[in-house]
């Protein structure tokens, strides 16, 4: 093979569209743009404009309230992740997994505001976790594996941390 016979495979790559170039091209004329007026120019059309009438998202209440500047961002981490890393030699079980721990291991690549025990995988170590939330099957197959999970989360009663 030389390079001047190599070429990308038939279709890799698609002529751009040639918009207003005439009546015989079929898409001449208007271009695609219907017919006259405001949405016919360019850069000018009002969403949500009902042609006077007061616009549904302002004739509605407001409502509701999001936390997302607040909310807490988690690393998720399912447990068969967490046993392939202590297969793999990258994980001591016998030492308490944290975020640090997980982020040294290479399992997680940066500590967020903690780290969410998720149950999908089996885990066959014994491993103390010392994690922000679990899920109750994370939980439970932990401690069928004679591990423990110690929840960091404040608890909704207290408002206070547990660890």
């Amino acid at each position: 093979m030389k390079l001047h016979e190599l070429a990308d495979r038939p279709g890799a790559r698609k002529k751009r569209l040639r918009i207003g170039r005439g009546i015989g091209s079929g898409i001449g004329k208007t271009g695609g743009r219907g017919g006259k007026g405001q949405t016919a120019r360019s850069g000018v059309r009002i969403k949500g404009f009902e042609g006077g009438q007061m616009p549904l998202h302002r004739r509605l209440p407001k409502r509701g309230f999001r936390n997302t500047a607040f909310a807490r961002r988690l690393n998720e981490v399912n447990l068969g992740k967490i046993q392939a890393a202590i297969d793999a030699g990258k994980l001591d079980p016998g030492a308490t997994v944290d975020a640090a721990a997980l982020v040294k291991a290479g399992v997680l690549r940066r500590a967020k505001d903690g780290v969410r025990l998720l149950g999908s995988g089996e885990i066959k170590a014994s491993v103390a976790f010392s994690v922000w939330g679990a899920s109750k099957s994370a939980t439970q197959a932990v401690e069928k594996a004679g591990g423990s999970v110690t929840l960091l989360a404040p608890t909704r009663e207290t408002g206070e941390q547990t660890a």
